[in-house]
Protein backbone atom coordinates (compact mmCIF):
# COMPACT_ATOMS: atom_id res chain seq x y z
CA UNK A 1 0.00 0.00 0.00
CA UNK A 2 1.12 3.44 -0.72
CA UNK A 3 1.99 5.78 2.07
CA UNK A 4 1.13 9.47 2.69
CA UNK A 5 4.16 10.68 1.04
CA UNK A 6 3.54 8.51 -1.83
CA UNK A 7 -0.29 9.48 -2.34
CA UNK A 8 0.91 13.30 -2.19
CA UNK A 9 3.70 12.69 -4.84
CA UNK A 10 1.54 10.89 -7.17
CA UNK A 11 -1.15 13.30 -6.83
CA UNK A 12 1.03 16.04 -7.18
CA UNK A 13 2.50 14.45 -10.82
CA UNK A 14 -1.00 14.46 -11.80
CA UNK A 15 -2.04 17.63 -11.17
CA UNK A 16 1.21 19.17 -13.11
CA UNK A 17 -0.18 17.29 -16.15
CA UNK A 18 -3.54 18.46 -15.59
CA UNK A 19 -2.09 22.12 -15.62
CA UNK A 20 0.39 21.57 -18.21
CA UNK A 21 -2.71 20.59 -20.43
CA UNK A 22 -3.97 23.76 -20.47
CA UNK A 23 -1.77 25.07 -23.10
CA UNK A 24 -4.14 24.05 -25.93
CA UNK A 25 -7.44 25.22 -24.45
CA UNK A 26 -9.20 28.74 -24.47
CA UNK A 27 -8.31 31.34 -21.93
CA UNK A 28 -11.92 30.15 -20.37
CA UNK A 29 -11.69 26.90 -20.38
CA UNK A 30 -7.61 27.01 -18.82
CA UNK A 31 -9.09 29.39 -16.01
CA UNK A 32 -11.80 26.45 -15.41
CA UNK A 33 -9.56 24.09 -15.68
CA UNK A 34 -7.31 25.62 -13.85
CA UNK A 35 -8.82 25.93 -10.42
CA UNK A 36 -10.62 22.99 -10.81
CA UNK A 37 -7.47 21.14 -10.95
CA UNK A 38 -5.76 23.30 -8.14
CA UNK A 39 -8.84 22.82 -5.73
CA UNK A 40 -9.09 18.55 -6.83
CA UNK A 41 -5.19 18.66 -5.91
CA UNK A 42 -5.16 19.93 -2.58
CA UNK A 43 -8.51 18.18 -1.33
CA UNK A 44 -6.51 14.84 -2.55
CA UNK A 45 -3.45 15.77 -0.68
CA UNK A 46 -5.22 16.97 2.84
CA UNK A 47 -7.34 13.48 2.11
CA UNK A 48 -4.42 11.44 1.89
CA UNK A 49 -2.47 13.36 4.93
CA UNK A 50 -5.88 12.95 6.79
CA UNK A 51 -6.89 9.41 5.58
CA UNK A 52 -10.12 8.01 4.87
CA UNK A 53 -13.59 9.19 6.41
CA UNK A 54 -13.77 12.35 8.70
CA UNK A 55 -10.21 13.71 6.04
CA UNK A 56 -11.20 12.70 3.23
CA UNK A 57 -14.50 14.70 3.58
CA UNK A 58 -12.55 17.59 5.10
CA UNK A 59 -9.85 17.18 2.25
CA UNK A 60 -12.82 17.54 0.09
CA UNK A 61 -14.04 20.57 1.51
CA UNK A 62 -11.09 22.79 1.19
CA UNK A 63 -9.88 21.82 -2.39
CA UNK A 64 -13.06 23.19 -3.14
CA UNK A 65 -12.60 26.46 -1.68
CA UNK A 66 -8.96 26.62 -3.20
CA UNK A 67 -10.66 26.00 -6.42
CA UNK A 68 -12.69 28.91 -5.79
CA UNK A 69 -10.05 31.28 -4.60
CA UNK A 70 -7.45 30.07 -7.72
CA UNK A 71 -9.38 32.95 -9.26
CA UNK A 72 -12.03 34.88 -10.05
CA UNK A 73 -15.72 33.71 -11.82
CA UNK A 74 -15.97 33.92 -15.30
CA UNK A 75 -18.81 33.29 -17.16
CA UNK A 76 -20.64 33.76 -20.32
CA UNK A 77 -22.19 37.13 -19.72
CA UNK A 78 -18.18 38.39 -18.90
CA UNK A 79 -17.29 36.37 -22.19
CA UNK A 80 -19.48 38.42 -24.07
CA UNK A 81 -18.62 41.71 -22.43
CA UNK A 82 -14.73 41.13 -23.65
CA UNK A 83 -15.67 40.44 -26.89
CA UNK A 84 -17.92 43.26 -26.93
CA UNK A 85 -15.24 45.81 -25.67
CA UNK A 86 -12.85 44.09 -27.87
CA UNK A 87 -15.27 44.95 -31.27
CA UNK A 88 -15.64 48.32 -29.08
CA UNK A 89 -11.56 48.87 -29.09
CA UNK A 90 -10.48 48.14 -32.30
CA UNK A 91 -7.59 50.18 -33.91
CA UNK A 92 -7.55 52.27 -30.88
CA UNK A 93 -4.82 51.09 -29.02
CA UNK A 94 -6.77 50.16 -26.06
CA UNK A 95 -5.34 46.63 -24.97
CA UNK A 96 -8.67 44.14 -23.85
CA UNK A 97 -7.44 40.84 -22.54
CA UNK A 98 -8.61 38.23 -19.28
CA UNK A 99 -6.39 37.94 -16.86
CA UNK A 100 -5.30 34.79 -15.32
CA UNK A 101 -7.43 35.01 -12.65
CA UNK A 102 -10.56 36.12 -14.54
CA UNK A 103 -10.81 39.39 -14.44
CA UNK A 104 -11.56 41.39 -17.82
CA UNK A 105 -8.79 44.30 -18.25
CA UNK A 106 -9.03 47.34 -20.50
CA UNK A 107 -5.45 48.70 -20.48
CA UNK A 108 -5.74 52.34 -21.90
CA UNK A 109 -2.73 54.03 -23.52
CA UNK A 110 -1.95 57.94 -22.98
CA UNK A 111 -1.86 58.44 -26.49
CA UNK A 112 -6.02 57.91 -26.31
CA UNK A 113 -7.17 58.55 -22.85
CA UNK A 114 -5.05 62.01 -20.96
CA UNK A 115 -2.92 64.53 -21.78
CA UNK A 116 0.51 65.15 -20.36
CA UNK A 117 -0.25 66.33 -16.73
CA UNK A 118 -3.53 65.97 -17.14
CA UNK A 119 -6.49 64.32 -15.95
CA UNK A 120 -9.32 65.38 -18.12
CA UNK A 121 -10.92 62.61 -20.19
CA UNK A 122 -9.93 63.08 -23.66
CA UNK A 123 -12.63 63.09 -26.65
CA UNK A 124 -11.28 60.25 -28.32
CA UNK A 125 -11.51 58.18 -25.13
CA UNK A 126 -14.71 59.11 -24.85
CA UNK A 127 -16.35 56.71 -27.27
CA UNK A 128 -14.48 53.66 -25.81
CA UNK A 129 -15.85 54.43 -22.44
CA UNK A 130 -19.60 54.81 -24.02
CA UNK A 131 -19.16 51.35 -25.24
CA UNK A 132 -18.11 50.16 -21.81
CA UNK A 133 -20.45 51.76 -19.42
CA UNK A 134 -23.32 50.20 -21.61
CA UNK A 135 -21.90 46.83 -21.00
CA UNK A 136 -21.20 47.59 -17.28
CA UNK A 137 -24.71 48.62 -17.42
CA UNK A 138 -26.44 45.13 -18.74
CA UNK A 139 -24.48 43.20 -16.71
CA UNK A 140 -25.07 44.64 -13.15
CA UNK A 141 -23.44 41.91 -11.33
CA UNK A 142 -19.82 43.32 -11.63
CA UNK A 143 -17.19 45.73 -10.22
CA UNK A 144 -14.94 47.71 -11.61
CA UNK A 145 -11.58 48.75 -10.07
CA UNK A 146 -10.20 51.75 -11.87
CA UNK A 147 -6.17 52.47 -11.91
CA UNK A 148 -4.37 55.54 -12.91
CA UNK A 149 -0.11 55.53 -13.63
CA UNK A 150 1.88 57.74 -14.45
CA UNK A 151 5.93 57.84 -15.71
CA UNK A 152 9.00 59.33 -13.54
CA UNK A 153 8.47 62.58 -15.05
CA UNK A 154 8.30 65.01 -11.94
CA UNK A 155 7.65 64.50 -8.52
CA UNK A 156 6.12 61.67 -6.38
CA UNK A 157 4.12 65.09 -5.04
CA UNK A 158 2.55 65.62 -8.91
CA UNK A 159 2.10 62.02 -10.01
CA UNK A 160 0.65 60.30 -7.05
CA UNK A 161 -2.47 62.51 -7.10
CA UNK A 162 -2.13 62.96 -10.68
CA UNK A 163 -2.96 59.01 -10.81
CA UNK A 164 -5.70 58.80 -8.63
CA UNK A 165 -7.38 62.02 -10.51
CA UNK A 166 -7.21 60.37 -13.73
CA UNK A 167 -8.55 57.46 -12.34
CA UNK A 168 -11.52 59.49 -10.78
CA UNK A 169 -12.32 61.09 -14.13
CA UNK A 170 -12.79 57.89 -15.65
CA UNK A 171 -14.98 56.68 -13.10
CA UNK A 172 -17.17 60.18 -13.29
CA UNK A 173 -17.41 59.40 -16.84
CA UNK A 174 -18.87 56.19 -16.16
CA UNK A 175 -21.13 57.26 -13.63
CA UNK A 176 -22.61 59.78 -15.96
CA UNK A 177 -23.58 57.33 -18.31
CA UNK A 178 -25.56 55.66 -15.80
CA UNK A 179 -22.89 53.45 -14.48
CA UNK A 180 -23.76 53.31 -10.24
CA UNK A 181 -20.88 54.90 -8.07
CA UNK A 182 -20.99 52.15 -5.87
CA UNK A 183 -19.80 49.86 -8.20
CA UNK A 184 -16.46 51.45 -8.99
CA UNK A 185 -13.20 51.36 -7.13
CA UNK A 186 -10.34 53.95 -7.95
CA UNK A 187 -7.14 53.60 -6.91
CA UNK A 188 -3.52 55.37 -8.36
CA UNK A 189 -0.21 54.05 -8.37
CA UNK A 190 1.50 57.10 -9.16
CA UNK A 191 4.97 56.13 -10.92
CA UNK A 192 5.75 52.53 -9.09
CA UNK A 193 4.12 50.38 -11.40
CA UNK A 194 5.69 50.73 -14.82
CA UNK A 195 5.71 48.25 -17.08
CA UNK A 196 8.47 48.96 -19.36
CA UNK A 197 11.49 51.02 -18.49
CA UNK A 198 11.12 54.93 -18.32
CA UNK A 199 14.42 55.29 -20.15
CA UNK A 200 12.97 56.71 -23.31
CA UNK A 201 9.94 58.91 -24.61
CA UNK A 202 8.00 56.24 -26.19
CA UNK A 203 8.39 53.73 -22.88
CA UNK A 204 7.29 56.78 -20.67
CA UNK A 205 4.37 57.24 -22.86
CA UNK A 206 3.35 53.22 -22.45
CA UNK A 207 3.71 53.92 -18.62
CA UNK A 208 0.98 56.55 -18.62
CA UNK A 209 -1.77 54.54 -18.80
CA UNK A 210 -5.13 53.40 -16.76
CA UNK A 211 -5.97 50.12 -16.17
CA UNK A 212 -9.53 48.86 -15.51
CA UNK A 213 -10.50 45.70 -13.86
CA UNK A 214 -14.06 43.83 -14.43
CA UNK A 215 -14.94 40.92 -12.04
CA UNK A 216 -18.61 39.29 -11.34
CA UNK A 217 -19.68 39.26 -7.76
Amino acid sequence: MCNNKSKILIVTVALLFALGGCANMTETQRGTTQGSALGAGTGAIIGAIAGKGKGAAIGAAVGAGVGAAAGYAWSQRMEEQKRQMEAATVGTGVEVSQTQDNRLKLEIPSDISFDTNRATVKANMRPVLDSFASSLVNNPNTIVTIIGHTDNTGSDAINNPLSINRAASTRDYLVSRGVPAHRINIDGRGSYEPIVANNTAANRAMNRRVEVYVVEQ
